[in-house]
């Protein structure tokens, strides 16, 4: 199963996906910590990152899609892998696509987590990273909107999207999430 994981910054997609990979036995490709590994590991890619992402702004997708490349060719993503956090724009997805089709293993689903801004920002607010300053966490929301929202939409052409309500508790977003999964197998 290949599935992209869609939702703004707080949604609560990497605490689903630990939970999903878990239970269908996907690699977890979070660009988030793969982007947040380079740039503590001070790699040349990590350092060109990092001048992106602490100013709240996406990591332009050459970058990104280098990354993800590289990983999607290991191993352990073989049975199938969630991307969490790419695509994040139209033409990352584009990539994607042009990408799967070359190793002949398209997605399976493109899936979204909806929380209404409110309640993104109250949980941004609420996790102490460096990154979450209230002005930076307002650039993240907008950045979001412009850029990443357009992806339902192409998903939906598709016939690719899901969308799962990511309000209440971890464990009711897990069981809506993964009944919708359990529909694709």
């Amino acid at each position: 199963m290949r599935i992209v994981f869609i939702g703004p910054p707080g949604s609560g997609k990497g605490t689903q996906a630990q939970r999903l990979v878990e239970l269908y036995g996907l690699a977890h490709l979070s660009t988030g910590d793969m982007l947040r590994a380079a740039r503590e590991a001070k790699t040349e890619i990590g350092l060109k990152a990092d001048r992106y992402m602490s100013a709240g702004d996406l990591v332009p997708d050459d970058i990104i899609v280098t990354i993800i490349t590289e990983r999607i060719g290991q191993p352990d993503c073989r049975n199938g892998y969630l991307l969490d956090g790419f695509p994040r724009t139209i033409a990352q997805a584009q990539a994607l696509d042009e990408m799967l089709a070359d190793k002949g293993t398209p997605l399976d689903a493109a899936v979204e987590l909806k929380v209404p801004e409110e309640e993104l920002f109250q949980r941004l607010a609420g996790r102490g990273r460096a990154d979450d300053s209230p002005e930076v966490i307002r650039q993240r929301l907008e950045a979001y909107r412009k850029q990443t929202k357009p992806l339902l939409d192409y998903y939906n052409q598709q016939n690719l999207f899901v969308s799962i309500d990511g309000l209440g508790t971890v464990d009711e977003v897990f069981e809506r999430a993964k009944a919708i999964l359990d529909k694709l197998l």
